[in-house]
């Protein structure tokens, strides 16, 4: 236990630190990728919610997620703000990175500034989480800084591509959030406007509360 970053990470299986370090390097380097996703809310109700869109990440934490199902929904970064938009609402609203606790947020690491061994307090291999793809690993993160409502991550990655194929947010409400990405592009040219939120006609841009 304890929550000492350099002495818990030094005593760390070197399968687990080739692990962590691969999976730095790669995104550290990387500068676009896109996905399709499946999330799955499971709250601690037994309430069961499933969505489906695609999402662009751009260095560093840009981020664009479109959701085609059950709805149509817009969750927009350029890095400095976050923009959440319903199809066919009256109001779109906005914050601040640092004030979101959208559970997009969390992606925001990949291609951002982020570095593990210095955002998280402590990493370890998941016991008893399956990882959905064959011959991956997951890992348990705890965040360092993140927003109240997020307890840990867990992070499902291949140890040959180190490609991040599930992330997973334990909410301390007691929900569940499972992202599930396929389909994952890599390293190609995207502009910045794909992250500018223009607001539809008659739509109103409102401070998150």
């Amino acid at each position: 236990s304890g929550t000492g970053t350099s002495s818990n990470l030094q005593a760390q299986s070197p399968d687990l630190n080739s692990l962590i370090e691969g999976l730095q390097r790669k995104y550290s380097r990387m500068q676009a990728l896109e996905a399709d996703f499946v999330q799955i809310y499971r709250g601690a109700d037994g309430r069961v919610i499933r969505e489906a869109g695609h999402l662009l990440l751009k260095r560093p934490s840009k981020a664009r997620w479109e959701y085609y199902l059950p709805e149509r929904k817009l969750f927009v970064s350029d890095g400095k703000e976050v923009f959440f938009y319903v199809h066919g609402e009256k109001n779109a609203t906005r914050s601040t990175i640092k004030e979101a606790a959208d559970p997009q947020i969390p992606f925001l690491f990949l291609l951002g500034r982020g570095n593990l061994r210095r955002d998280f307090t402590r990493i370890e291999v998941a016991t008893g989480e399956l990882p959905i793809g064959a011959g991956n690993k997951v890992l348990r993160l705890f965040p360092r800084h993140a927003p109240e409502e997020f307890k840990q991550l867990l992070v499902e990655v291949s140890p040959v591509s180190y490609e991040v194929t599930r992330m997973v947010i334990f909410e301390r409400s007691g929900a569940r959030m499972d992202f599930l990405l396929s389909n994952v592009r890599e390293n190609f040219i995207v502009p910045d406007t794909e992250f500018q939120f223009s607001a539809p006609p008659g739509v109103t841009v409102k401070q998150a509360q």
